[in-house]
């Protein structure tokens, strides 16, 4: 079967960049009903059109690498395919990042936030003989939160971040969500004052973008709450 796949394509640095802007290019391509959206974009690149530029590596939903805006949806294209969009598809980098190369986006910041939350696991007591041993129940605290591939498909669907890009973002309070809760851990109360600031969960508008868009099912925005209810104990 053949299908239409727009791109919208962008160069920041090319010469016309500055009167042209971001724009569409069609491309026709033939296609299997079960190859998934990936898939298409390494067809065009090898078969129609050298220059088109996309991140991929895994290609198996683990990476997170390859999210991008496919039909409207954040979603990651080694995932999404084409018997679940469509004949007609449109592909766009992922919104309210700033655009290196067409589907390629500048994450230097959206990494920055992640690293801002502390991120692993903070224990400065002496170190036993074994592991640090936990129970099933309370590894099953934070189970969900551990699902995270940092692909930013939550954080660049999330319209708090959009209004605000200094807002830290649901990826990164997911992050700081699977230290908060572990038992192992001893700085919770530092990751949670870091959180309480202006541009941490109290951003959150409970729209449950992150939710719909996040490609590995964490309940991101349920993270999210108890996140802002370990901070109001924390203060109570």
């Amino acid at each position: 079967m053949k299908v239409e796949l727009k791109v919208l394509r962008y160069n920041p640095e090319a010469a016309e960049a500055p009167a042209a802007g971001p724009h569409w290019v069609k491309y026709d391509v033939e296609v299997d009903p079960m190859d998934r959206i990936l898939d298409l974009l390494i067809k065009v690149k090898a078969e129609q059109d050298g220059s088109l530029s996309f991140r991929r590596s895994c290609g198996h939903g683990i990476c997170g690498s390859d999210a991008m805006l496919i039909n409207n949806r954040n979603r990651l294209a080694c995932k999404t395919r084409v018997d679940q969009v469509g004949k007609k598809i449109s592909v766009a980098p992922l919104p309210g990042l700033p655009v290196v190369k067409d589907l390629v986006v500048e994450m230097s910041g959206f990494f920055a936030k992640y690293r801002s939350v502390k991120p692993y696991l903070i224990n400065d007591s002496p170190e036993p003989e074994r592991e640090r041993r936990q129970s099933a129940l309370d590894r099953a605290r934070f189970d969900d939160t551990t699902k995270c591939i940092l692909c930013a498909a939550c954080t660049t669907a999330c319209p708090s971040f959009w209004a605000r890009p200094e807002y830290v973002g649901p990826a990164a309070i997911v992050q700081a969500h699977r230290f908060i809760f572990d038992s192992r851990d001893e700085s919770s109360a530092e990751r949670l004052e870091i959180l309480a600031d202006e541009d941490g969960v109290w951003r959150c508008r409970t729209i449950f973008n992150c939710v719909e868009a996040c490609p590995r099912g964490i309940n991101i925005t349920k993270a999210i709450l108890e996140v802002s209810s370990a901070i109001v104990g924390q203060r109570g």
